[in-house]
């Protein structure tokens, strides 16, 4: 028999309690990670694992445009801009190409710290002025 890995279970257990809006930045945070690991792959001249991250980045863009609520006027200008990501992360996967990984990384990281700032600024006004993420 064996053990439960602590940190799996601390994992699972911060996905099932998590908001719908923490859920968001966890995913842009996975994307982030796996673009790194993608780049760090490329540097190493290994071939599949730059592939591997490359795909998890990919599936993480495809569930955010999934997961887009088509009624929010905001919905109408992410789903173009994450489709162009995905597109991106194609390229960069079929290219071998650290900038092309650079771009995404960049478009990434505005949109998880425009979300973190969202989710804090709601919290203030639901909690108070002590809300952090």
């Amino acid at each position: 028999m064996s053990l439960p890995n602590p940190y799996q279970s601390y994992q699972n257990n911060s996905v099932q309690t998590a908001s719908p809006g923490e859920l968001t930045l966890m995913l842009y945070n996975g994307c982030l990670k796996f673009i790194t690991q993608a780049k760090q792959a490329i540097h190493n001249k290994n071939l599949q694992e730059k592939n591997t991250n490359c795909l998890k980045a990919q599936k993480i863009i495809q569930e955010l445009m999934v997961t887009l609520n088509m009624d929010a006027p905001v919905s109408q200008t992410l789903m173009p801009m994450y489709d162009y990501l995905n597109r991106l992360l194609i390229d960069a996967n079929v290219q071998g190409s650290i900038e092309i990984l650079d771009e995404v990384e960049s478009f990434v990281t505005e949109f998880r710290d425009t979300w973190k700032e969202v989710i804090q600024i709601n919290r203030r006004q639901q909690y108070g002025q002590g809300g952090r993420v």
